[in-house]
């Protein structure tokens, strides 16, 4: 992907996916590098990847869909929470069951 002006001065970070979206979009790996500096432009990234990927992550307030969790170095995370270089960030679907 062709880094633009407005992404120079951002932090490379990985993003780790869960297997759900991976199945809903063609192409998508597992684990992508990109430059982000918030979650909120984590997912705009990922959007301009697979585009229709911000809907599965985000509601139409807009904040992260109630039935996803998102962390940063292990700590849950929403669309304002800042991104330090090398950050690992886990997108993780809920789990239901007894």
């Amino acid at each position: 992907m062709a880094t633009d002006r407005s992404q120079s001065g951002m932090p490379k970070v990985v993003a780790v996916l869960p297997r759900a979206l991976l199945d809903l979009f063609p192409g998508a790996v597992k684990e992508v590098e990109m430059r982000a500096s918030t979650v909120e432009d984590l997912i705009d990234g990922l959007d301009a990847r697979w585009p229709g990927m911000r809907d599965r992550l985000c509601d139409s307030t807009p904040r992260i869909r109630q039935h996803l969790s998102i962390f940063c170095d292990g700590e849950r995370a929403n669309l304002d929470t800042v991104l330090p270089p090398d950050a690992k960030i886990y997108v993780l679907t809920a789990m239901s069951g007894g």
